[in-house]
């Protein structure tokens, strides 16, 4: 019985599973998106997401903890590099996961992983959302209403 075991084993003995682990690590952290089954993007969001939290802080112990889990100095550089100069002011969800549907030989469900600040289009939309126009806070709970400028009498027509 497997009660309380929150570990996806993937159909995979320990060893191997870290090994999948570290690979999809690496590929990400050098590619920024990759495809794969939706399971394994999963278990890759848990065991990413840490490693890049240590990127922020660009120190000897924590370039040693990193490399401990993922054995490849050319996406530690790139990692202690691009990515935690990208992320340094995110508390955190460094990925996302966007399922893709299901893969023609056997129907497993595929999915899209990546990093978010990655993404330009995402970045792009947000970032022009918010110079457009102020947003006003309204008193119902939590919703925004856009600001619109009131007319006046003199910009309305005089009724003679």
């Amino acid at each position: 019985m497997r009660h309380g075991d929150k570990v996806n084993n993937l159909g995979r003995k320990t060893a191997h599973r870290h090994a999948l682990m570290m690979n999809l690590a690496i590929s990400l952290i050098q590619h920024k998106r990759i495809f794969t089954t939706l399971a394994k993007a999963k278990a890759l969001r848990g065991y990413v997401e840490p490693i890049i939290s240590r990127s922020k802080e660009n120190t000897t112990h924590n370039r040693r903890l990193v490399f401990s889990l993922l054995r490849d100095k050319e996406s530690i550089t790139e990692l202690f590099g691009t990515v935690g100069g990208k992320v340094g002011n995110r508390p955190g969800g460094y990925t996302r996961v966007i399922k893709t549907g299901f893969r023609a030989g056997d129907s497993a469900e595929m999915a899209m992983i990546e990093l978010v600040d990655f993404n330009d289009l995402y970045t792009q939309n947000k970032n022009a959302g918010k110079t457009a126009e102020p947003k006003k806070k309204t008193r119902r709970a939590g919703t925004t209403k856009k600001v619109t400028a009131k007319k006046t009498t003199e910009e309305q027509p005089a009724e003679e």
